[in-house]
């Protein structure tokens, strides 16, 4: 009678509930990994805005690879701290550029950087791509094998000059042998291809200087 409207709305304002608080958590969640991804530029180890491309661009990658967007938000995560590993180290590297370091020193870093992230209670997901992207390609997952081919990306094109990006994706494609992965190559290659079609210059920025 009429109670059942009042009793059928108790449930749907509690789920109305769980919902907003759970946005709020999740908004919490996001902002702390954008804290800490920022962390490496305040400090001067990496360029400002690296991680945030990384970021950006992994997450292009991976959707042209068909990663679903609960991976896709794990290996965003993992894109934002992949540097964090820098914070540990008692000389800087120049530049902040680790894909130009030896291999060993690489892997050293990454696995620093990982167990950073699993002091922070971060999905352990994110903290394992983070220590596995200096692998060789062949014995990592997929998002361990876009960081680290992003991250390059990003790196070497920077550093390049006027000609980076397609200097930096000409170098990937010659170290497909052994360091990096053939099929995320291409698939950058593809990212960039129609960020350059849609107006966008090869390094993901557009011809205003915006965010993609």
């Amino acid at each position: 009678g009429l109670w059942a409207l009042p009793l059928l709305s108790v449930p749907l304002l509690l789920a109305q509930l769980s919902y907003r608080r759970y946005a709020a958590v999740r908004a919490t969640y996001r902002q702390t990994i954008a804290s800490l991804a920022r962390a490496t530029e305040i400090a001067g180890c990496t360029p400002a805005g690296h991680a945030r491309r990384v970021a950006d661009l992994s997450q292009s990658v991976g959707r042209d690879l068909g990663l679903t967007e609960p991976d896709l938000t794990v290996l965003e995560y993992a894109a934002l701290m992949h540097d964090i590993g820098q914070l540990s180290l008692v000389d800087p590297v120049p530049a902040g550029a680790t894909a130009a370091l030896p291999a060993p020193e690489q892997r050293r870093i990454a696995l620093l950087g990982g167990a950073v992230v699993r002091q922070t209670g971060v999905d352990p997901k994110v903290a394992g791509i983070v220590e596995r992207q200096a692998e060789p390609h062949r014995e990592q997952p997929l998002a361990a094998r876009i960081v680290r081919v992003v991250n390059a990306y990003d790196e070497k094109s920077r550093a390049g000059g006027p000609g980076g990006p397609l200097t930096a994706l000409e170098e990937l494609r010659l170290g497909t042998a052994g360091e990096y992965a053939p099929q995320v190559v291409e698939s950058l290659a593809r990212v960039l291809s129609r960020a350059a079609g849609a107006g966008e210059h090869a390094d993901g920025y557009e011809d205003g200087g915006g965010r993609p």
